[in-house]
């Protein structure tokens, strides 16, 4: 069984932002993070998610994410994403990392826990520890797909 703890983080949302994920599988830890210079919080709070399953080596692996994220966790759990699939994202923010997470989550079996954010869960505050660390760095990347999009907004 494979924990994946996910958090994102942006200021100004739009603004500067990043992503934490802790990995634990029995002995094995792991920490990912990356900032990026302009995005949004549920952007980050999903792409924490896909990059914590696209990092898992082996198909079809027992997988709970954990994430503070009721955009996230709502939108997978009440099947809302594979009904905007059916609609062609019309209307939807986020197409291109709803159809990366659909990939990756597609190839295992992904139950969802809710945490409440800022409330002492130890993995969870790492994540964001994680994550605004990696949105202040000055090795930030860009959010092509998001600036794209947003072009009027800059």
């Amino acid at each position: 069984m494979i924990q994946i703890f996910t958090d994102g983080a942006a200021s100004g949302n739009p603004g500067p932002g990043g992503y934490g994920v802790v990995l634990k599988s029995g002995k094995h830890y792991k920490e990912l993070s990356a900032g990026f210079r302009r995005t949004t919080n549920n952007r980050m709070e999903l792409m924490a998610v896909c990059v914590g399953l696209e990092s898992i080596k082996s198909l079809n692996q027992e997988v709970t994410v954990v994430s503070d994220s009721k955009y996230v966790i709502d939108s997978v759990e009440k099947k809302w994403v594979f009904g905007w699939v059916k609609k062609g994202f019309a209307g939807k923010k986020n197409k291109d990392l709803w159809l990366r997470f659909l990939q990756s989550y597609k190839l295992h079996q992904v139950k969802f826990i809710w945490v409440k954010g800022h409330a002492g869960h130890p993995e969870n505050e790492r994540c964001d520890e994680l994550a605004v660390i990696a949105s202040k760095s000055k090795d930030v990347g860009i959010d092509s797909v998001f600036e794209v999009e947003n072009q009027k907004l800059l």
